[in-house]
Formats: structure tokens, sequence, C-alpha cells
């Protein structure tokens, strides 16, 4: 038999990648966070699996450093929690997996859908649905009998729409279309020329298409987005509304799914869109869910999203309530705030 060495630390790698950002913190069987680090997003569907894994090992070290951990040798704590961007088929998940295992990190190792770590964020066990509208959007739901509802979650190919990404792109769209004539009049065009600083919304595209703009800098037209609706807009509030509708659907159906429609359900609401809490999509959003889904109970976790990693570890490892209030503390704003 195989003596499998004792890990340098009780406790848990908690990993949130995003697609924009990853955070990872070292968290003590007790619910302490000892160490973290934030680096760049995360991936795996660009540079494949074991390359985007391997491209963690900097933040590891920087969160181990920062929990006073140098010059370890595997593993470095009990168990890895990794919430992951991208893992949107089981055999994403897997591959993702057994990278994560040839890394010295964790005694042992896990793998889920980065919504799962918001739903688990926003409820205290296994039961609700979750919606992220971050850079993209997806949706889960889960039921304590291990049952689920997931979407493929792969863009326009399997019928999702929204998250900073498509705002971002539609603004673009009607914007470029109303400086040219082949659209109607919006003052997005304007706005968004204005925010970067060039002459048109035309020029933002070519600058762009060049590199002389940085495409994760389109990411900011949401803000302006929601800055042109305030004034009433027709076409921001469209894309608002569709956002909100897009938002509804997903949840409905999970609901559906998983018979929850009938009972009072949590529904976790969470990323970056969303937790910038905007009054015009938020109020939108809770109309469309009272007509629809009027017994869920909407939530909005705008904790960092790395809290629901850690918290799934320390379920593995069976820890206390103490220990997940712990946990919760040590992050700003963790608890969820109804809508």
């Amino acid at each position: 038999m195989t003596h499998q060495p004792e890990p340098h630390l009780s406790g848990v790698l908690a990993i949130d990648a995003g697609n924009s950002k990853t955070d990872v913190a070292l968290i003590g069987a007790d619910g302490s966070v000892l160490g973290s680090a934030r680096g760049g997003g995360f991936t795996p569907q660009k540079v494949g699996p074991a390359a985007a894994v391997a491209g963690l090992a900097p933040l590891v070290e920087e969160a181990a450093a920062a929990a006073g951990l140098t010059g370890w040798t595997g593993p470095l704590t009990s168990h890895v929690s990794a919430c992951l961007a991208n893992a949107d088929l089981p055999v994403e998940e897997e591959a993702l997996r057994v990278a994560l295992e040839s890394q010295p990190w964790g005694a042992g190792n896990t793998v889920v859908n980065d919504t799962f770590g918001l739903l688990r964020a926003g409820t205290d066990g296994p039961r609700g649905i979750a919606v992220v509208c971050g850079a993209g959007i997806n949706c889960v739901g889960l039921l304590p009998d291990g049952r689920t509802a997931r979407f493929p979650a792969l863009g326009e190919l399997t019928g999702d729409w929204g998250g900073g990404a498509g705002l971002a792109a539609s603004s673009m769209w009607h914007a470029v279309r109303a400086e040219d004539g082949r659209g109607g009049p919006t003052g997005l065009a304007p706005a968004i020329a204005e925010h970067f600083g060039l002459p048109s919304t035309g020029a933002v595209a070519e600058a762009v298409h060049l590199g002389h703009l940085p495409h994760t800098r389109l990411h900011e037209i949401v803000r302006v987005l929601f800055a042109v609706a305030t004034t009433g807009d027709a076409v921001a509030l469209e894309l608002i509304d569709r956002q909100a509708d897009e938002i509804t659907r997903l949840a409905v159906v999970a609901l559906r799914r998983l018979d929850l429609l009938e009972e009072p359900t949590p529904l976790v609401l969470g990323g970056g869109v969303i937790a910038s809490r905007q009054p015009l999509l938020l109020d939108n959003l809770t109309a469309r869910l009272a007509r629809e889904a009027p017994l869920a109970e909407p939530r909005v976790v705008v904790a960092p999203p790395v809290l629901g990693a850690a918290l799934l570890g320390l379920d593995h490892l069976e820890a206390g309530p103490e220990a997940q209030e712990r946990v919760r503390k040590a992050y700003d704003q963790a608890r969820p705030v109804a809508v």
C-alpha cells in the first residue's frame, strides 16, 4: 500500500477561477483565512486543462507564502476545492480534476463549475438555484439528494446570451449601427466613444481589431450602458430588459427541472453585473420573478466568489458551523443580501 504523506496544512486550498480573474485562498480547518492571492482569467478552453491548471502555480505559491509556508513539497493541504469557469461539461470537469491531481497541492481534489461555488456562498446547504451573470452567464440547481439542473453554457452555440461580454457586444452592435445609419439612434454611440476617448464607436471597434485597445477593456462598456439607460435611452433599456429576461428564464427552467417552483427556494444571484446592484436591472428582475416564480427567494451574493470554494472545501472536511461562520466573517459583505 502506498503511504499518502501528511499535508503541511490541515485545511483547504480554495480556488475560484473565473473568466476575468482568479482568486486562491488557503483556509485552515477552523475556517481561518491564512493566505490569499489574485491573478488573471482562467481559460482552459484556449490553452488546455493541464496548462491552465499549471498556470495557477504562482498564485498557490503566493498564497502559501502569505500563510508562512515556504519550501514545502506536496501535498500542501488536505483538500483542493476548485470552482472553475469553463468547466461546463462533465468531461471538462474530469480533465481539470486530473490536472489538479498532478500538482502537489492537495491530498484530495474536487472540481465543480464556478456557479456551484456561488450557490454554496449564498446558502447554508445543498439546496437551491444559482444564476451567475458576470463576464458570461450560467445557472445551476442542486438538491440534497444530489440531483442537479445544469446548462451547457457554451455561449451562443447553446442558446446563451448576456453577462458583461454579451451586454458589451450588443451595446457596440447598436452603437455602430446608429452611427452608420443601419440602426436607429441611441445615446450609447457618443457615450462609448467618449468613454474610450475616441471620435466614434467605429473607431473603438477598429482600435480593438488592430490591437491598439485591449479586448478586455470592452467590459467597461457595461457601466456605460447602465449610465445611458438612466437617461431613458430606449436601446439601453431594451438591453437591460433582455438581460433580466434571460436571468429569469434560466432560473425558472432550473426550478421546474428540480420540481421547486411550488415551494420556497433560495435563488442565489451573483457575478459582477448583478453584484453591482444596478436598480434598473434588479427592479426589472424582481418584478419578473414575482410573476414567474413567486416562491423563489432571490438574494444577491456580493462576497468574493472564492468564499463558495472555501465553504465547499470545509464541507468536504466535515467542518462544523463555527468554521463556516469564521470564513464568512473573513470576507466583507459575505452574507447574501435579499433582493
